[in-house]
């Protein structure tokens, strides 16, 4: 019999989960003890954006239903717990959430239903959980903001937690599991716990290295993007390896993770001084356009208007979640702004001196210079010509290398992004 399961919690992660495994071929009940959200998710009023999450959705229909009932799990066969974990600005984790829906939940689930914790969750959590430990599992998330769509359909493979890593999971859990058709890592609970943290200890181990190495090219006159496929034709490395500079690490999953590890190192006596030093260069980095803007700012005249395109902390998603973009404008008071995203609105940046726009060029009309601080797709299809045609100034901040720099220099702009020295119109 194909199992039942249930969603618990319809966050970001519980949503875009519940409606990739419905559309797999199992009937799905997204629970979430608040009425009215769920009210509107059964309209098709989706609260995140996620590209194809739409879609998906719609051609689930019956199979996937959505209820604040939570005796709806009584038939349920697998019950996961998808509730945000939000993190504080030392990184550490409330976890009030996750433990009331399991409270929640237990009184309502059968004698052989499996409860999979899938919230992120520090080690140690899962095995102190009141729950028979044969039907109680910990599975990793690798939610990307996105491409949520994409991994979930797909996954890579699934990192399980078990009480007993050696014994077969249950039926149930094992044919939900084996439909996507990648590897099943079974591990002990605090191993799966620390599996997560590890794989973003390793992307902000790329992420750092990348930005070191790219701001030495700024310096010396290479460019960093020309380096790029060597090092990806390295399979030490790899051609998936997160090694595009940036404006440091954002979102909050990131940080959260480096201040467990420090707080692990401190608890139980170990290294944790390159965690630090990557923590120091994401700040370091994060601050490259502020600092940018600082050096060109006696050059815009007085009171200039700057446009800015992107205030998600990434493309395709509308979260603002340590942004680099809103921690950008916020060094900036006293400038006049003016801001496009395709899905935050402008308020959000919370500036006393910045208004919205409707498109991207309604954004750089009259415009001194123009920040572009979120990749999204909309800002790489602009013409530099019309840009150029539509701004007062010249100067174009771009640190994510959305716009190709011999067309911005052939448009009269000046093209400055991370990586490679400034590019001049003059030069």
């Amino acid at each position: 019999m194909t199992p039942k399961v249930a969603f618990i919690g319809m966050t970001h992660l519980g949503l875009v989960s519940a409606t990739a495994i419905c559309a797999q071929g199992f009937e799905t009940v997204c629970l979430d003890p608040d009425a009215a959200l769920v009210e509107r998710l059964a309209a098709g009023e989706l609260p995140v954006t996620e590209p194809g999450l739409d879609d998906l959705l719609k051609g689930n229909g019956g199979r996937q239903r959505f209820s604040s009932d939570f005796s709806r799990l009584a038939d349920c066969d697998v019950a996961y717990i998808a509730a945000d974990v939000p993190t504080d600005d030392r990184g550490e984790s409330d976890l009030s959430t996750v433990r009331d829906l399991i409270a929640r939940a237990r009184p309502h689930l059968g004698e052989r239903a499996i409860l999979v914790v899938l919230s992120q969750v520090p080690p140690g959590f899962t095995r102190g959980i009141d729950f028979p430990a044969e039907r109680l599992f910990y599975q990793v998330e690798t939610l990307i903001f996105g491409r949520a769509v994409e991994r979930a359909r797909e996954p890579e493979r699934y990192i399980v937690g078990c009480a007993e890593p050696n014994a077969p999971l249950p039926p149930a859990f094992q044919a939900l599991l084996s439909a996507f058709g990648c590897p099943i890592l079974p591990m002990r609970y605090e191993s799966a716990e620390l599996a997560k943290i590890s794989i973003n200890v390793c992307l902000v181990a790329s992420v750092a290295a990348a930005n070191t190495m790219a701001e030495v090219c700024e310096a010396i006159g290479a460019d960093w993007q020309e380096i790029v496929p060597a090092l990806r034709l390295d399979r030490r490395i790899g051609q998936y390896a997160y090694i595009n500079p940036g404006l440091g690490i954002a979102g909050g999953n990131l940080e959260r993770d480096l201040a467990t590890v420090l707080r692990l190192s401190e608890a139980h006596d170990t290294d944790g001084g390159v965690v630090s030093a990557w923590l120091a260069n994401s700040r370091h980095r994060r601050d490259w356009a502020a600092e940018t803007l600082r050096r060109e700012q006696a050059s815009l005249g007085v009171d200039p208007l700057v446009a800015v395109w992107g205030l998600a902390y990434k493309e395709n998603t509308h979260s603002v979640k340590n942004s680099p973009s809103l921690a950008t404008l916020a060094q900036f008071p006293e400038l006049r702004l003016r801001l496009h995203d395709p899905v935050v609105p402008a308020e959000q940046a919370g500036h006393p001196r910045a208004d919205g726009a409707p498109d991207p060029l309604a954004t750089v009309e009259g415009a001194d210079a123009l920040m572009i601080l979120t990749p999204w797709a909309d800002y790489r299809a602009q013409a530099p010509a019309e840009i150029a045609a539509r701004m007062k100034g010249t100067l174009v901040i771009d640190p994510y290398r959305v716009l190709a720099a011999d067309d911005m220099q052939a448009a009269g702009l000046d093209h400055l992004t991370l990586g490679v020295p400034p590019l001049r119109a003059t030069q």
